[in-house]
Parts: C-alpha cells; structure tokens; sequence
C-alpha cells in the first residue's frame, strides 16, 4: 500500500481508539516516524496532509535537511537519544527535543536555543524497563530533574516520553503507559506545563491513547520495515 493509504489507515484507527477511550481525537498527535528512511518517504507523507514528523539522529536528520526546507509548516521532533556535543544542531534543526534524560543536556539546549531567540520543548525521557538498550532517567528521579529544570528560560519541559520493552503482545505495554501517565499526573501540579505524554508505536498505539497518550510514535505502520540508510 501507498504511504497515503497507510496514514489514512492509521488515522482511521487512531479516531476508533479515541472514540473507545471516551477521548476527542485532537487530544492526540500522530507522528509519523521517518527515521532510517529516505527523505523521499517524508516528502511523499507531506504531500499526503501530514505535517508532524520523528527522527532519530541529529546527523541523519542534517543530511534531509536540505530536501525539507522549504516545508515550513512542517514539525521535526528528535525522538532518539542527544549527546551533548549535538545540542546545538538539534536546537537548530528540530522544533522539539523529546529524549532529555539529564541536566546538562538541558542546559545545553536552553543556552542555544536562547541564542536562536526560540522557546524549546522538550520532553524529559523516563526509563521504566530494566533492558540496557533503553534510554531514559529513573523515575525517582524525575522530581529532581524537573526542579533544575525550572530555573531554564528557554527550554520548556512540556511532557513525558518512554519506550516500552518490545513484545508482539500490545498489552504487555499497557502497565509501562499507565506508569508513566501517573507520574505525569503526580508532577502536573508543581510543574504546570508537563501536560504531555509521547508513549505508543506501531504495535501497541491503540493501548497507548487508552491510556492517555497524547503523542504516537508511528514508523513501520505508514512506511513499511527500516531499511539501512547509507
């Protein structure tokens, strides 16, 4: 199927999980993932409606840059983990930074996006699984880092990101999303502006917005498997 039908296919599931979940369905976003993917596949994503799109990487997302700058209205969001040499790229290349897993990253975030004259979202990434390959801070650490992140002038933490472990079993998730919307709503009262949740992918969306995501991370379901970029 065409990458047009693939969206069409997803939106139409995502309206049937938000009418399930008693929810609006503007409450939730739908990313369209094009990380390891040709920037073809984006352009033809854009030219079927759809303008909010995931990258992984600062460097991969650079080499696209070119192609996808005059999409304006487009919306790049850094999905995969930032190393602190690479802050000053993302605050320039993306509209919003959805991995901080530390300080320092936030730090740096804020001193170049005040230089870009820009307010940043971000989103702080929680680590609920034990499997070393995910990124993420613990959650009992979470009230600490949203406190040092008060004082930043540039950086707005908006939300709470997380990657459950893989299984084929969608439900398997639904423990790790409902985690992470309670400690969403334990911090909401001090910290206002954490209003979002980034949980769900292609296999396990449908569980996510029942548990109150308000972002979905979708690759595979609209672009097909990952293929090695070069």
């Amino acid at each position: 199927m065409s990458i047009e039908a693939n969206l069409a296919r997803v939106r139409e599931q995502v309206a049937a999980a938000c009418r399930h979940a008693s929810r609006p369905e503007s409450d939730v976003a739908l990313m369209a993932v094009t990380k390891v993917h040709p920037v073809d596949f984006l352009l033809e994503a854009y030219a079927a409606g759809h303008r909010l799109f995931g990258e992984n990487r600062v460097q991969e997302f650079a080499a696209k840059n070119d192609a996808v700058a005059h999409l304006t209205d487009a919306e790049y969001h850094l999905i995969g983990p930032l190393q602190s040499n690479k802050t000053t790229r993302a605050a320039e290349l993306f509209h919003s930074i959805d991995t901080v897993d530390s300080l320092k990253i936030a730090q740096r975030l804020d001193t170049a996006a005040a230089a870009l004259h820009k307010k940043l979202p971000v989103y702080i990434e929680v680590k609920l699984s034990h499997e070393e390959s995910k990124h993420g801070i613990a959650p009992e650490e979470l009230p600490a880092l949203l406190d040092s992140l008060r004082p930043l002038t540039n950086v707005v933490t908006v939300g709470l990101m997380t990657v459950p472990p893989w299984s084929e079993d969608a439900e398997t998730a639904r423990p790790y999303f409902k985690t992470l919307r309670h400690l969403r709503d334990a911090h909401q009262r001090l910290h206002p502006t954490l209003t979002q949740l980034s949980m769900g992918m292609s296999g396990d969306f449908v569980v996510a917005i029942e548990e109150g995501s308000t972002c979905i991370r979708v690759g595979t379901a609209i672009f097909g498997k990952r293929i090695t970029m070069p």
